[in-house]
């Protein structure tokens, strides 16, 4: 099929059928507000953030479902557009907790960011707040549902990206929140950690635990590696404050991950800092460890190896490789335990 010409905010584009308005845009460069908005994700349009004014429409369409036509006219920041967007603002303001002082968002928050482009600081709509307990009751991440929006993109994830089912829209009308079944904590939940929800969040309903209080947005250095726990290569950022690691991030643009990682990826990186960490070899003499350098721990390891295969032989013993080297490493780990007669070589992972 042929390719859609429309014209947005006075600049032609021109783009495969099909297409949304908002992916429109986006090619343009314009920046349309959306809060349940995500590429992986079906389209629902449930925030309405993103609505734009189109010629001879009867109403604001939703720019994040709504498909480009042929000779569309849109403005996507006209008078109509911006005080529906404010209204919009101001409703979620209604019943969300404004504390952006200690909240852990700040400076990372699409409502902040929102509210500071269509200068909203106040809601107007006075009413019934919600007060709903703090879940922070598994060790990776805080739930703060006073402070979700219901945009419902953790649920999107939860549901269609990973599978896991763990949380869903629960209850209806005002009293309307996002749990899992029966409101049970989260790790009662078939929920596999994997941090998606925490990732997408656009404001502080959902939070990583180990960050909290140790920086802000703005102060941390993204560092981006690759995820050190099994053989797959996940792009990942880490969060550095001061030299310290203190959270981790996705690469979006990863053609490995795609902008996911696991449970181990997402929050297992605390053991860099750990006090219980190896620095030195130890040996063990007259039944205690003792540190030692690595010429002699090598030494005593590469004579007691001699010693066990000249009385049993060579099947006599095994190595154990680890998830946290490089291929490299391990390839070379194999060919010294074949090279020292054996087959009984494996890998950590496999446990």
């Amino acid at each position: 099929m042929s390719a859609v010409k429309l014209t947005i905010d006075g600049m032609p584009v021109e783009v495969a059928p099909g297409t949304t308005i908002l992916e429109a845009a986006r090619k343009l460069e314009i920046d349309i507000p959306t809060f349940c908005h995500d590429p992986e994700l079906t389209r629902n349009g449930a925030c309405r953030m993103c609505v734009v004014e189109v010629e001879k429409a009867r109403a604001l369409v939703a720019s994040c479902c709504t498909p480009v036509a042929p000779d569309m006219v849109v403005h996507t920041d006209s008078e109509r557009v911006r005080t529906a967007r404010q209204t919009i603002l101001r409703l979620i303001l209604a019943n969300h907790p404004l504390e952006c002082i200690t909240c852990e968002k700040t400076g990372d928050c699409r409502l902040q960011d929102y509210c500071y482009r269509y200068g909203v600081s106040e809601s107007g709509f006075q009413g019934e707040t919600k007060d709903l307990p703090l879940d922070d009751t598994n060790p990776f991440f805080i739930r703060d549902m006073n402070k979700c929006i219901l945009c419902g993109i953790c649920v999107g994830k939860c549901q269609e990206i990973n599978g896991a089912g763990a949380i869903d829209f629960t209850r209806r009308g005002f009293v309307t929140n996002v749990s899992p079944p029966f409101g049970d904590p989260i790790e009662n939940s078939s929920c596999v950690f994997c941090g998606m929800c925490v990732d997408v969040c656009p404001v502080g309903a959902l939070v990583p635990k180990a960050g909290v209080g140790k920086g802000r947005p703005w102060e941390i250095e993204k560092v981006k590696t690759i995820c050190p726990y099994c053989g797959t290569g996940c792009s990942v950022y880490l969060h550095v404050k001061d030299g310290k690691i203190i959270g981790a991030s996705p690469d979006a643009e990863s053609p490995v991950n795609r902008g996911h990682l696991c449970a181990k990826g997402r929050f297992g990186w605390d053991f860099v800092h750990s006090e219980e960490r190896l620095t030195r070899p130890l040996i063990r003499r007259n039944g205690v460890f003792v540190e030692a350098g690595w010429d002699e721990a090598l030494d005593l390891v590469a004579s007691r190896l001699k010693e066990s295969i000249a009385r049993y032989g060579p099947d006599a013993f095994m190595g154990l490789s680890s998830a946290k080297t490089s291929n490299e490493d391990n390839y070379l780990f194999q060919k010294l335990v074949r090279h020292l007669g054996t087959n009984n070589v494996d890998h950590c992972a496999r446990l």
